[in-house]
């Protein structure tokens, strides 16, 4: 398990860490050069890298050489999970100016003295204990949001707590706009919340001072341009925690009450490019759907990801399938069959379910979604799932037969 708390660096800890990460995306940086220039980096390549690099550079060797090695080793996995996982991109260099600052230590490159994080080059950190670690940690992640706060992420063991008895066999989900999340119980039922709509008039504010403070291009920003431009990141940072903390009550509810749980695969990426942009990121379909599947799969219950091909089409009573596509605009669903009739989105939530509790969703049609979840480095590592020790067979069955 992750455990983040807050830090309190002051001006010298913040310049040591800011000039470690210097020499981290440094390193990054020339690991994607050597990519690019067709040489394909391996263990032993970027080995002989770190070393001829802190060999010629006195800048480099003052810096910590764990904190350089974890970042070539997260380099090998990022591109491990580009080749393994479908429509994943390469590593791309990190720029000063965009990429927030991120730090790894080892066991051997951390300790925690008096409550406060100890890192190499004499970097002293006070830490905001809101809870006591249950274990000694193994490693630690120090970062920077884009608010200019600073973060330690402790990677500890926890006990494994006993999840209780499902009452209720399965649940279908169905993803949308209108509303969040259609069930095929409409007892669980995420409605559309809208906490980015509620912050829209304080964020557009905060924009329309940035605008009035802008300089033009080639000058250093005002102070003024930056203090609005913290006030809006805050605005949108506080609309998503909302989101977050709600997806996840909603997730563990659907998870304490059902042992078969039928997610749709449904990618709102695209919608970023249509004119639904703005009411499918206050939606966070993809905030839900990633707390669903991490909860579910904790908690040892079966995940199953069903394409959302044809579910809107398709009977849930008695599987007929429409010849003609349904506009968004219908949203009540008549079966010409059997004359069933429903709405729209909760007869592909049972769609959905029933195609689940059919097996079929781990046919062809999701066999790649099968295949990176058996891998258990780079989708487990996306949803923070510790990987499991000496084979245990407690690991969920995850859109299996």
């Amino acid at each position: 398990m992750r455990y983040t708390f807050r830090l309190r660096p002051g001006r010298q800890a913040q310049a040591a860490l800011l000039a470690e990460w210097g020499s981290c995306r440094w390193l990054w940086n020339e690991a994607v050069h050597q990519q690019q220039a067709g040489r394909r980096p391996t263990v032993c390549r970027l080995s002989k890298l770190l070393t001829g690099a802190r060999a010629d550079n006195v800048w480099l060797r003052d810096g910590s050489q764990v904190a350089q090695q974890q970042t070539l080793r997260t380099y090998m996995t990022a591109l491990g999970a580009s080749f393994k996982v479908e429509g994943r991109g390469r590593p791309k260099p990190k720029k000063s100016k965009t990429a927030p600052p991120s730090l790894e230590y080892t066991t051997r490159g951390f300790r925690i003295k008096d409550g406060r994080l100890c890192l190499p080059g004499k970097i002293v950190v006070p830490v905001v204990w809101s809870r006591e670690l249950p274990s000694e940690p193994t490693s630690v992640r120090v970062y920077r949001d884009n608010l200019g706060h600073w973060y330690v992420s402790f990677v500890v063991r926890r006990e494994r707590t006993d999840v209780p008895e499902a009452d209720l066999p399965g649940i279908g989900v169905d993803w949308g706009v209108k509303t969040t999340a259609t069930t095929s119980d409409p007892a669980f039922d995420l409605p559309h919340l809208g906490h980015r709509k509620r912050c829209a008039a304080e964020r557009a504010k905060a924009q329309r001072k940035m605008a009035r403070r802008h300089r033009p291009k080639g000058q250093a920003p005002s102070k003024g341009y930056l203090s609005a431009k913290r006030q809006a990141a805050r605005i949108e940072k506080r609309a998503a925690r909302q989101n977050t903390h709600d997806a996840r009550a909603w997730a563990k509810r659907v998870v304490d009450h059902h042992a078969l749980i039928a997610v749709e695969d449904f990618k709102p990426k695209f919608l970023a490019k249509s004119r639904m942009a703005r009411k499918a990121a206050d939606a966070a379909i993809g905030a839900c759907k990633r707390n669903l599947i991490y909860l579910g799969v904790r908690a040892g219950r079966k995940v199953v990801l069903v394409p959302p091909a044809y579910t809107t089409m398709t009977c849930s009573e008695c599987g007929t399938r429409t010849k003609e596509r349904l506009g968004l605009g219908i949203r009540i669903f008549e079966c010409a069959a059997c004359g069933y009739t429903a709405d729209r989105d909760r007869n592909a939530a049972r769609t959905i379910l029933a195609t689940a509790e059919r097996d079929r969703a781990s046919a062809d049609d999701i066999r790649h979604q099968i295949a990176s979840f058996r891998d258990r480095g780079s989708v487990r590592s996306e949803l923070g799932i510790p990987a499991q020790q000496g084979g245990s067979s407690m690991a969920p069955a995850v859109g299996r037969r």
